[in-house]
């Protein structure tokens, strides 16, 4: 009876540091998620400033926003991601405009009002970038400058893979032509 007391009391006990365990792993996880959604944020611009510049805006905001013809003219693209975003746009717009719809319900609304009864949506995107651009400028310009240095690590890499190859393969053919041969 002792015996099976113990062996109940231990599995018990086994059991709850295990829960506890995957709690704390569980909180852990979400922290980390929660950091790099942050983290995206903070990268694509979408900060708090952002948020409340953007909750003013309204229909007539769009609507009577002067746009110059050949501003007007310079969209030739009708593709659309599955985001529902143009495809006129950066990566860096579409990720920023993906994530603000997202966060902004009102610019989410607004944007459902407006297209295409009253504006196309390459009209919308670009009045919308004209709008925050003092808010996301900075973000932009940092992200072209991180893919920049990303391109260059990249080519360099190969660059640098492609010289030790070349070594290799010299390396190996100058043994071979010192190799005596054998008749």
């Amino acid at each position: 009876m002792k015996l099976s007391s113990w062996f109940h009391r231990s599995v018990s006990r086994n059991s709850k540091n295990n829960k506890n365990a995957e709690q704390l792993q569980s909180t852990h996880s979400d922290q980390n998620q929660q950091n790099q959604e942050e983290e995206e944020e903070e990268l694509l611009g979408v900060t708090q400033q952002l948020i409340d510049h953007v909750k003013s805006f309204t229909l007539e905001t769009f609507k009577n926003f002067p746009l110059q013809d050949n501003e007007a003219a310079n969209s030739n693209s009708e593709t659309q991601t599955s985001s529902n975003v143009r495809k006129d746009l950066s990566d860096w717009q579409e990720r920023h405009a993906v994530l603000v719809l997202s966060k902004v319900k009102e610019l989410s609304q607004l944007r459902f009002k407006l297209c295409p009864r009253h504006l196309k949506e390459d009209k919308f995107w670009r009045i919308y970038f004209m709008l925050v651009k003092s808010h996301v400028a900075d973000y932009e310009l940092h992200a072209l400058q991180r893919a920049k240095l990303k391109k260059i690590a990249v080519t360099t890499e190969k660059t640098s893979d492609f010289g030790a190859y070349e070594v290799e393969m010299a390396e190996r053919n100058q043994a071979a032509s010192l190799a005596p041969s054998t008749p």
